[in-house]
């Protein structure tokens, strides 16, 4: 696999490099290693939080971000020019005072034309990259399918390198990195996919290192529901919210917890591996190698033998979708199989609710198809597993069906790095 050095020279990278002084990692990992917080820290800190309430709050003028964040103006700007001066934030046309009078407010917001961020979905039979703005923007889309029977990684590899390649090549400037949503258990700290039950080619890959090195950009590498619960957060509907978690539905089911702020990974990228929770003593056998799990009753195979069973038509190719449509059209069976499939996925809701208590799910993947049905249905089913107590409001939503949540994540993966997002 040769080496990529698109972005190498003094001359291209300049823009990349402007940035990634101004985002320097140094102070930081200085204060780490001493235990103490220097002044440098702390302003990174400070640039993290303002920025995180304007991703909350959209496009802010200066005074509106002072009071959300509780300081005066001038270090705000203090905080923002710099960021403009670079071009990552720009100030929007001026708006009328709320009060009627006094000088307009002009909002702040990202630039339409800062550097992008190249995001990457990969799951186990395909790619999808694409350029990501720092609004949320997606642009430059290339979608690659793997090879069956492939006896080696090379050549999975070499077309996750072709995608993300031509993505590269659509963009107006330098990348500021690359993040990956990886469908399988991911080493974060090194950026090394540990196991992908359904691709086990790729286990043990260094994709992390491979993609910095072929491509000479930052990269960051993390469990597909993660980086659906960073989409959410920074660009979809976990904006603000301190406490919440994503289940994710398909061939395979993941989860993720944002709990007071911040996102639970564990050592190395270790936790959170919901689908891997037993939810029956000596159930039924997983790919994982052990009986029970959570993914065993509430996956795309399991549900596709039960309607097999059932008779129902299109057995082979049943999803959420499809067994809505026949639970309202065909009666006791299909209905009968919507119920138990919405239970499944309500047990394991229920012991992550019992055990952490996030009180806000957002449900992506195969389950968001079903729409209304499914959500009531599991809803329904949560609300009796779970014994109520006072501050246990448990609100259920759908969110995205196709990959965009995902590929936000990946972007956010950066971003967070980048920026000194407290995730």
């Amino acid at each position: 696999m040769a080496s990529d050095d698109r972005f190498s020279s003094d001359g291209e990278r300049g823009g990349l490099a402007a940035l990634n002084d101004l985002f320097d990692d140094t102070p930081r990992l200085e204060a780490r290693r001493q235990g103490l917080i220097s002044s440098t820290s702390i302003g990174l800190a400070n640039r993290g939080r303002v920025l995180q309430v304007l991703f909350d709050l959209g496009p802010t003028s200066r005074a509106e971000l002072a009071r959300h964040v509780g300081v005066n103006r001038a270090t705000i700007t203090g905080i923002i020019q710099p960021l403009i001066d670079q071009g990552i934030l720009v100030e929007g046309e001026p708006l009328p005072s709320k009060e009627g009078g006094g000088k307009p407010a002009r909002p702040v917001w990202f630039a339409e034309d800062a550097a992008p961020i190249c995001a990457v979905l990969l799951m186990h039979d395909g790619v999808h990259c694409c350029l990501v703005s720092l609004d949320g923007t997606i642009t430059a889309e290339v979608r690659a399918a793997f090879p069956d029977g492939a006896a080696t990684v090379e050549p999975l590899i070499d077309i996750l390198f072709g995608c993300v390649g031509q993505v590269l090549d659509l963009a107006h400037r330098p990348p500021l990195g690359i993040g990956v949503a990886a469908g399988g258990m991911i080493d974060t700290d090194s950026g090394t996919i540990v196991a992908v039950n359904l691709a086990p080619l790729l286990d043990g890959f260094p994709l992390g290192p491979a993609l910095a090195r072929r491509f000479g950009l930052p990269v960051r590498v993390d469990h597909h529901p993660r980086a659906l619960l960073v989409g959410d957060r920074w660009f979809g509907i976990g904006r603000g919210k301190r406490n919440f978690a994503v289940i994710y539905t398909g061939d395979v089911l993941g989860g993720a917890i944002f709990l007071d702020g911040h996102l639970y990974r564990g050592p190395a990228g270790a936790g959170g591996e919901l689908g891997h929770t037993f939810v029956q003593v000596d159930g039924a056998a997983c790919r994982c190698g052990r009986r029970g799990c959570w993914e065993t009753i509430a996956t795309l195979g399991w549900l596709r033998r039960e309607a097999r069973q059932r008779h129902l038509s299109s057995a082979e190719i049943m999803d959420s979708r499809s067994l809505a449509v026949l639970a309202a059209e065909e009666g006791s069976a299909a209905a009968g199989l919507l119920d138990l499939y919405a239970r499944n996925i309500a047990i394991g809701i229920a012991n992550l609710q019992q055990t952490m208590a996030p009180n806000f799910f957002v449900l992506h993947g195969d389950v968001a198809g079903a729409g209304t049905a499914l959500l009531e249905a599991i809803a329904a089913h949560v609300r009796d597993l779970v014994p109520w107590r006072p501050g246990n409001d448990i609100q259920l939503v759908m969110g995205d069906l196709e990959d965009r949540a995902a590929l936000k994540g990946a972007a956010g993966l950066i971003l967070s790095e980048l920026l000194h997002f407290a995730l």
